[in-house]
């Protein structure tokens, strides 16, 4: 059976990234509330996302340091 690419094996992993998630939302000023979020727009969803990438860009480069 394949795989789903969105799944994470480890269930502290989830949660983890569940809370990242809300964190780098409320950053940018997007309300998420648990469970399905599909009412958000493309920029509110894309303004999440780009949050959460740019964080984690932060923290590898810091990591270098």
């Amino acid at each position: 059976m394949a795989k789903n690419s969105n799944s994470i094996m480890n269930p502290n992993a989830r949660e983890a990234m569940d809370r990242f998630k809300m964190e780098a939302a409320s950053q940018v000023g997007v309300n998420l509330k648990d469970g399905y979020n599909g009412d958000l727009t493309s920029k509110e969803a894309g303004s999440v996302g780009g949050q959460m990438v740019r964080k984690m860009i932060e923290a590898y480069e810091n990591g270098l340091k």
